[in-house]
């Protein structure tokens, strides 16, 4: 009983009464009060209305991006864009090389060849089309050689006996050229005396009408001794000289020999194995005693598998280089491709997923051959008669393809075969 009257006087107490508390619960609970029929009489009111968390509006709705149907089928047309390569100058070119000599230039030769006169690299055709077209080049040998199966097939008529090799070389194989090597020079070998070895060299000049190119031994020495001899008795015709080296030059021999060969009206193979500094160095050499279009240079051939990844860098370094401004290197390029029968796997009996050898054989050497020309290649000395076909088809095909109208082959995309 004491509570509630305490409770009323507090309530009363100063003639004000505490509504607040009851305002809120009814605003909680009904959201909205309405009061009727009531008399407030008071000298101050004050109402308390704890604020609430503020009222969160939610984003509007966006409705989802819907794609525009395709209609199904084949679309009505190609989308046509022009494409344009970029085309590059370059302020280098390859000196262009003759070899061989006809009746009217002093020599006898029926066909002559020119390699080299490139602005570009290799078989760029939106840039330039090579101005001559590379060259094959048969191999001759003056003595008995061991062959593999797949070669001596086409040649044991005429093994050992240098002039009918090689016009057969010319005659069903279509060499462009025929390169004679003249093993029978090796001391280690024969120890054929340098005028046997020009004997040699003139009855080949007789046989074939197409340019010759002489091939020594390795021995620096002796090669020097032959190339001499062969320079004088094949005076005009103009053969290429495979190969002059280094060694020559470290022998004191090399001056002399460019001298003869110069003084005869010929030309000179200049080989370095694998290193652009080398071949530098012996060009600078050569210059002293040569014209630089009497220069060609054999970087060296590594046959597939055994390294022919490194000789297609050498060569394409060497390219670009030549055509970029290095004048030591613009000289046109041989390649060894025969070095692929040096491989084993070329020739040697193996399980039957690498069989047949026939095929094997001819498609190393042909692939050896194919790699180098994409690196720049100018020459190319081969034997399988399978692969200089191959060879010279994949030749004629890019100079084709280089010199074809855009307007006629525009259209190959609506071609009905």
């Amino acid at each position: 009983m004491e509570n509630k009257k305490e409770r009323k006087k507090d309530e009363n107490e100063g003639g004000s009464i505490k509504i607040g508390p009851k305002l809120l619960e009814l605003l909680s609970k009904l959201g909205e009060v309405e009061l009727e029929d009531v008399e407030i009489d008071a000298g101050e009111l004050e109402i308390w209305i704890q604020p609430a968390l503020p009222a969160v509006i939610p984003p509007k709705a966006v409705a989802p991006t819907v794609p525009p149907k395709v209609a199904p089928g084949k679309p009505s047309e190609i989308i046509r864009a022009e494409f344009k390569p970029l085309v590059q100058t370059y302020p280098g070119k390859i000196t262009e090389v003759k070899l061989g000599a006809t009746r009217a230039e002093g020599g006898s030769r029926g066909k002559t060849l020119v390699i080299g006169g490139e602005t570009s690299p290799a078989f760029y055709l939106f840039e330039e089309v090579p101005p001559n077209s590379p060259a094959v080049s048969v191999d001759v040998f003056d003595t008995e050689v061991s062959l593999p199966r797949a070669l001596r097939t086409y040649v044991q008529d005429v093994v050992g006996n240098p002039a009918a090799w090689a016009k057969l070389a010319v005659d069903k194989f279509e060499a462009d050229a025929v390169t004679v090597h003249l093993l029978s020079t090796d001391p280690l070998i024969k120890d054929a005396s340098p005028t046997d070895a020009s004997k040699t060299i003139e009855e080949v000049l007789q046989a074939v009408d197409v340019p010759v190119i002489v091939g020594g031994c390795g021995d620096p020495k002796k090669d020097s001794e032959v190339f001499r001899r062969v320079a004088e008795v094949a005076h005009g015709e103009r053969v290429m000289f495979s190969s002059l080296t280094r060694d020559m030059a470290n022998a004191g021999i090399l001056g002399d020999l460019a001298k003869t060969v110069n003084k005869y009206g010929h030309i000179v193979l200049a080989f370095t194995s694998m290193e652009l500094n080398h071949a530098k160095e012996l060009n600078r050499r050569l210059y002293e005693f040569l014209p630089r279009e009497s220069i060609v240079m054999d970087l060296t051939t590594a046959a597939l598998g055994y390294g022919l990844e490194y000789s297609f860098s050498i060569h394409e370094r060497a390219r670009l280089a030549a055509i970029t401004g290095d004048a030591e290197l613009q000289h046109p390029t041989l390649s060894g491709s025969t070095n692929a029968w040096a491989a084993r796997e070329a020739w040697l009996k193996m399980g039957p997923e690498w069989e047949p050898r026939e095929l094997r054989g001819p498609i190393w050497e042909t692939v050896t051959a194919l790699v180098l020309l994409l690196a720049g290649v100018d020459i190319f000395m081969m034997m399988h008669p399978a692969a200089v076909r191959t060879m010279k088809e994949a030749v004629k095909s890019l100079m084709n393809l280089g010199k074809a109208k855009s307007e006629e082959i525009s259209d190959w995309v609506s071609i009905t075969i």
